[in-house]
């Protein structure tokens, strides 16, 4: 819990007050195992009624969270921000230590085993982390498609499809987006031209969120439609002049969303063999770690 003070910041009771809800509520979250973006945090804020949904009150809630980091009175990995980031390379110069853990390295392809070739997308960069637990835990390749999907990555995706179909496997992609009118068409796009780039294999495209059944549900913080997208006259004869966020809707809620749409396209037989399988095989590996005196002296004896 990195909490460090880089400034002494005189702060208005409201200010300290917006700090410790926001401390509260990433509690809650930290408790389950989420990292909140500031947008994400922004809208549990909206949900719960403590301020209003509007661009002023975003920005001052940013800059609450701004001052609350600085002044040592927010934990600095408690917010993250999805779409920057440094890649470090991985040294390690203990050659005991890479082999620790080299078990869990090795695994083996479930869906290989499984009818179904299953990928799921996700609209916005800046939801890949939530989207990411519950596709790491089954195994499903994911991207965040930041908007509309590049021709570059429409063309990779009907390849990848194209190669599944070819081995006579069901061919299936999930969906999530704003529920707005370019967010409800990139649904509608992303089958279009997975279809042509992969040569018409028969893809089914599942949208899973955001829909009008889960604003029902869940009644996540209302914005106005976007009436200067091209696309939004037909989306005010379908919806009216309302649209709505996905980053609104808890991330445990689109864990569940997605792990239950998954689920029903695995064979939980097979999977289960394809478990068993894989431990044996890691039993066997995590033994050279484990015995790596013994592997290192017999290979100098064979010199």
């Amino acid at each position: 819990m990195p909490m460090i003070q880089y400034q002494a910041l005189n702060m208005g009771k409201k200010r300290l007050e917006l700090i410790e809800t926001a401390n509260g509520i990433i509690g809650e979250y930290s408790a389950g195992g989420y990292t909140l973006t500031l947008r994400q945090l922004y809208y549990q804020f909206v949900a719960r009624g403590l301020i209003e949904n509007s661009e002023r009150s975003y920005k001052n809630l940013g800059n609450a969270i701004a001052d609350g980091r600085m002044a040592g009175m927010i934990d600095w990995l408690a917010i993250e921000d999805r779409g920057r980031g440094v890649h470090p390379w991985l040294i390690e110069e203990d050659e005991r230590e890479v082999l620790n853990g080299l078990e869990h390295g090795f695994a083996l392809d479930y869906w290989k085993r499984q009818n179904a070739y299953v990928e799921v997308w996700v609209e916005k960069e800046a939801l890949v982390s939530v989207i990411e637990r519950p596709c790491g835990n089954l195994r499903v390749p994911y991207m965040a498609c930041k908007g509309y999907l590049s021709a570059s990555e429409a063309w990779r995706a009907g390849r990848r499809f194209m190669r599944a179909e070819r081995e006579g496997r069901r061919l299936v992609l999930i969906h999530l987006g704003d529920h707005d009118p370019s967010g409800i068409d990139m649904t509608r796009d992303n089958g279009e031209r997975v279809e042509l780039f992969s040569r018409e294999s028969g893809v089914e495209v599942r949208r899973i969120a955001l829909n009008m059944d889960q604003v029902d549900k869940y009644s996540p913080p209302p914005n106005p439609a976007k009436l200067s997208d091209s696309r939004a006259e037909d989306y005010v004869a379908r919806f009216g002049y309302t649209s709505w966020e996905l980053d609104a809707l808890e991330p445990r809620v689109l864990d569940r969303l997605i792990s239950d749409e998954i689920k029903t396209l695995i064979d939980q037989d097979v999977w289960d063999t394809t478990r068993e399988e894989e431990e044996e095989r890691r039993t066997i590996l995590a033994q050279l770690h484990d015995r790596f005196d013994d592997v290192t002296d017999f290979l100098r004896d064979t010199e």
